[in-house]
């Protein structure tokens, strides 16, 4: 996150969120305490990825070729309950925005807020592994509580025009998609995508990159590296606006 903070400080670009994937559950109740105060610091939003989930158990469905479509979600009452102590915990460290990838956990998290058991302002982000891919099915995640909400990388913009005429939450789009997502890579739509889907988080991952997840300090080179290009690929992408819709 500091090599994040200096390179959209040398590049001219604004931040609005950083999203983290190892998560609460593998970071330090101190790791989390300084990403947050960065975070309060420049105005950027922690939003950490709830864990433990699908890939992660032991369970071998995840990683069939059949099964992986169940990938992030939660197995058995078991890791509800590890995933709502996540959520607790971050909670109590400060951390007011999380990573949901299970639609059950969604439905809990949401009831929580509506009950006062998390802040009012507590951000449910939706990830890509439980992407909306049409606009029934993000209306169903928004009406269970998510408040920003994340599209497959391949749905066209009309496709993405019909979802944000269905909801109010905000869009999370991977204008360029890692390799395991896809790989696509969509900078010259900038402009449109604003256009038809604001507000909009434009999300730059790196293609022909390695695998991150869980992190630490045995990828520690590999990580401040990605996360330094990551901001580097936004600012071409925001050149690209400038040009195209200035």
């Amino acid at each position: 996150m500091e090599a994040v903070v200096a390179a959209a400080r040398d590049h001219g670009v604004r931040v609005d969120r950083i999203s983290q994937g190892s998560g609460v559950m593998l970071q330090t109740g101190d790791e989390i305490r300084r990403m947050l105060a960065l975070g309060r610091e420049h105005g950027i939003e922690v939003c950490l990825f709830v864990g433990p989930r699908a890939n992660w158990d032991v369970g071998v469905q995840a990683a069939s070729s059949a099964g992986r479509v169940i990938g992030s979600s939660l197995r058995g009452a078991d890791q509800l309950a590890y995933g709502i102590e996540d959520v607790r915990h971050a909670a109590a460290l400060g951390v007011r925005s999380v990573l949901v990838a299970d639609v059950g956990q969604l439905m809990v998290l949401g009831k929580m807020k509506a009950a006062g058991d998390l802040p009012a302002d507590f951000v449910l982000k939706i990830s890509v592994t439980l992407a909306a891919a049409n606009p029934a099915t993000a209306r169903v995640l928004e009406d269970l509580g998510a408040t920003s909400i994340n599209l497959p990388v391949d749905l066209s913009l009309p496709q993405i025009a019909a979802i944000r005429q269905t909801i109010d939450a905000a869009i999370d789009f991977y204008v360029e998609a890692p390799d395991d997502f896809g790989g696509t890579l969509r900078y010259y739509e900038i402009a449109e995508l604003v256009r038809v889907a604001a507000p909009i988080y434009l999300k730059f991952g790196v293609r022909n990159a390695p695998g991150l997840y869980p992190s630490g300090q045995h990828l520690e080179s590999t990580v401040v590296a990605l996360s330094r290009e990551r901001v580097r690929r936004a600012a071409i992408g925001l050149a690209m606006l400038k040009r195209s819709a200035p």
